[in-house]
């Protein structure tokens, strides 16, 4: 946009007056520090005689669908062979239902708009292909602590998605039931995933940070934490009638 302006020697001030904007905030856009509106890029356009070739930028604004840290997991997530996962509040996003995932993002607080809302339902549902549609397929270990399926959102089609989740071959679903509970079993989400090229990578998970680590005494904690937590819980057999319960419970 700078170079267009520059070569048809139009100032940073007549750019900013025509377009209704500041002049500084025209320079943070120039800097890349804010991101071009649409309306400053037809103005601009149209100003500087760029024949639609800035008016053709608008198709590259738009946003992520999800925050950076969110994008490096997603990304290491699709090239996993392997995916251990513990979750101790929250039904995890792989194994989510739709109803139950719609009830957690327009519960985010603060709100978020109705066009994000829709895109990041779009986004886990996209990202749950990995479950069924991966050759080979990836080996799927999810470990769920009873809380997170006491949650008032947990209803019947959550448990019965679990279920059907659980048939798969290349899915071992295990419960962490309240009595066999252990102190690490509180602290939080845990995620360790395998690459093709034997990269490990570790994700743990708070309020406000999330940490994506291939450090090798990060991975190595993780895997001992998922792996006690996994010797503690219910077998798969065993987690499948617990659920089942739950399931008639609530029919």
């Amino acid at each position: 946009m700078k170079r267009w302006r520059t070569k048809a020697n139009v100032s940073r001030e007549q750019l900013a007056e025509a377009a209704n904007y500041s002049p500084d905030t025209i320079k943070s856009m120039e800097q890349g520090v804010r991101m071009p509106t649409p309306r400053v890029l037809d103005v601009a356009d149209e100003l500087c005689r760029a024949e639609g070739l800035l008016s053709a930028a608008k198709d590259y604004l738009q946003r992520e669908k999800f925050p950076k840290c969110a994008l490096d997991f997603m990304e290491r997530e699709r090239e996993a062979i392997s995916y251990w996962s513990y979750e101790a509040g929250l039904i995890p996003g792989l194994l989510q239902a739709k109803g139950y995932m719609q009830a957690l993002i327009e519960g985010y607080v603060p709100p978020l708009d109705e066009g994000t809302v829709e895109e990041r339902i779009a986004g886990r549902v996209e990202r749950q292909a990995i479950l069924t549609d991966r050759k080979p397929p990836v080996a799927f270990a999810f470990t769920v602590y009873e809380a997170a399926l006491r949650s008032p959102l947990v209803d019947d089609e959550q448990l019965r998605c679990l279920l059907k989740a659980a048939e798969l071959r290349n899915v071992v679903l295990q419960v962490l039931p309240f009595e066999r509970s252990i102190p690490i079993a509180v602290m939080g989400p845990l995620v360790l995933m395998e690459t093709s090229d034997h990269e490990r990578f570790a994700y743990t998970e708070c309020q406000f940070i999330s940490d994506l680590s291939a450090e090798p005494t990060v991975v190595r904690r993780v895997t001992e934490r998922l792996s006690m937590i996994r010797a503690q819980a219910l077998s798969p057999a065993e987690s499948v009638r617990f659920i089942e319960r739950m399931a008639d419970h609530h029919g």
